[in-house]
C-alpha cells in the first residue's frame, strides 16, 4: 500500500501542489493502479511473444511509384502572381 508520504514526495518531485484531499485521492488512485499491477505479475507468460500492439496493424499506405512530373508551364498556369519559373507568395519575414 503506498503512504501519504510517498505520494507527497512524488508529487513534490513533479512539483505539484496537493490539498490534503488531492493527496488522498491520488494514493486510492495509485494503491488501486499498483494492485492492478500486482494481479498482472501473478499471471503466466511462459511462452507468450511480447507485442507492441493488442490487434496486428496492417499499412494502409501505397507503395511510392516513380511518376512523370507535372511539365513547370502548366504547373504555373494557373498561379495567380508568377515570377518567371517560380511562384510568387507574400513575404512572411520581417526585416
Amino acid at each position: 500500500m503506498i503512504s501519504r508520504e510517498e505520494v507527497r514526495h512524488v508529487a513534490r518531485l513533479a512539483r505539484l501542489h496537493l490539498t490534503d484531499d488531492e493527496a488522498e485521492r491520488m494514493r486510492e488512485q495509485l494503491d488501486a493502479i499498483l494492485a492492478y499491477i500486482d494481479k498482472l505479475r501473478e499471471l503466466d507468460v511462459e511462452g507468450v511473444e511480447p507485442t507492441a500492439h493488442a490487434v496486428p496493424l496492417v499499412n494502409v499506405m501505397r507503395d511510392d511509384a516513380l511518376a512523370p512530373c507535372l511539365p513547370q508551364e502548366q504547373a504555373l498556369a494557373n498561379a495567380p502572381d508568377r515570377a518567371d519559373e517560380f511562384f510568387r507568395v507574400p513575404r512572411i519575414i520581417e526585416d
